[in-house]
């Protein structure tokens, strides 16, 4: 009887484990797209790493996440949706490139900003960008 009652209290310990594991997964994926955010485009050769939720990042601060990625069957180029805080504006002749954590890491689309006093519009493009380099 004291055996199934350890055992018992030991499951039910791994199932509320697994259940704040499981609200944190959640959490962290609703932060993918705020609320407060407007969408871009950008268009690349390669972006081997990046998928559906991976960050954007400025001067390596988190500034988005990544909606979609989609191939233009016209050019042939991965065409890649992310979103940016509304407090950030992006020049339009800045860089958008796939780039690695490191050698073992994910990738994230990082943002290299250029000097230009003009902004790229909610749902416009980045025209400028480099692709992942295969190693």
């Amino acid at each position: 009887m004291r055996e199934s009652l350890f055992e018992s209290l030991v499951g039910v310990l791994v199932v509320a484990v697994a259940g704040i594991f499981l609200y944190f997964s959640l959490q962290q994926r609703s932060e993918a797209a705020p609320a407060d955010s407007y969408q871009l485009i950008a268009k690349f050769n390669r972006v081997d790493g990046i998928s559906t939720g991976s960050d954007v990042r400025m001067a390596g601060v988190k500034i988005g996440a990544v909606n979609a990625i989609a191939l233009d069957p016209k050019t042939y180029k991965a065409v890649v949706n992310f979103t940016v805080k509304k407090g950030v504006q992006v020049p339009d002749d800045s860089t958008a490139q796939v780039l690695s954590d490191g050698l073992l890491g994910g990738a994230y689309l990082g943002i290299m900003v250029g000097g230009s006093f003009d902004y790229i519009p909610e749902g416009g493009t980045v025209e400028f960008t480099r692709g992942s380099v295969d190693l």
